[in-house]
């Protein structure tokens, strides 16, 4: 009886871990980025590239609420050019008299929503709303990762698959079906700096970009780590030498 429990168990455990990694879909593409590791760094060059992505292809649906255009200075752009690209947006006010006026952006100003309200964006959306991206790295499980497998995730359903209306088949989207259509193709923008746009690219730059968007503070970060570890280990190393010096008193009495 207890042999028949145990096989029981044993295949209802690997049934169970099979229908976990079937709706988990394929592993994700993994990419070696500028920032992993202790030292890692942005690239800034990739990082602006990111940022003219999301601005051409990706802010028209989705907001980026939690990044103030002042933060852009950190990308490698001067004050002047941060007062320029912010002063592009338009932004609701009220003037002296009270009444409702539009005014420049500034460096202060956060990137805007493209909707005026959920409601809105969920009916310009077939009933989905589109995520804010601000932390979008940090909320999804293998973080730039799964940004950069998903923008390529893109292809025709296997046999057999129904999609349900106004859905498209991703095989890295967790459960496959996804509101958002394909929106990374081939020279689907012109880059400022001359870097060939292929999809794999564009994927790569703006994964880069929001992961910069989650993670502001990552090379500070970085730093004070690899300050800390050098720390503790020259600490180590004196409380080694001051051990031994003891020792060696004791020892000889």
């Amino acid at each position: 009886m207890k042999k028949i429990v145990l096989a029981a168990a044993a295949a209802f455990t690997l049934t169970s871990t099979a229908a976990l990694a079937a709706e988990a879909g394929p592993e994700l593409l993994k990419r070696q980025w500028t920032f992993d590791g202790a030292t890692g760094k942005f690239d800034k060059l990739q990082l602006q590239r990111g940022l003219q992505v999301y601005r051409e292809v990706c802010a028209s649906c989705h907001s980026l609420k939690y990044v103030a255009f002042r933060n852009l200075t950190a990308l490698g752009y001067s004050e002047d050019q941060v007062k320029a690209l912010a002063a592009e947006y338009e932004f609701k006010a009220i003037d002296e008299e009270g009444s409702d006026v539009t005014r420049k952006g500034t460096p202060a100003d956060h990137f805007p929503n493209p909707y005026p309200n959920d409601n809105f964006a969920r009916a310009s959306n077939n009933g989905a709303l589109p995520p804010d991206l601000s932390l979008m790295t940090k909320a999804r499980v293998g973080g730039p990762n799964y940004v950069y497998s998903l923008m390529q995730g893109y292809e025709d359903p296997p046999p057999g698959t129904e999609l349900l209306a106004g859905m498209n088949y991703n095989k890295y989207f967790p459960g496959h079906q996804i509101g958002m259509p394909k929106q990374i193709s081939d020279d689907q923008v012109t880059y400022a700096d001359g870097t060939k746009a292929s999809a794999e690219q564009i994927s790569a730059d703006i994964s880069a970009f929001l992961h910069w968007a989650a993670e502001p503070k990552l090379e500070a970060r970085h730093a004070t780590g690899f300050r800390v570890m050098i720390y503790v280990l020259i600490f180590t190393i004196l409380a080694y030498l001051l051990k031994r010096k003891i020792w060696a008193r004791l020892e000889k009495k």
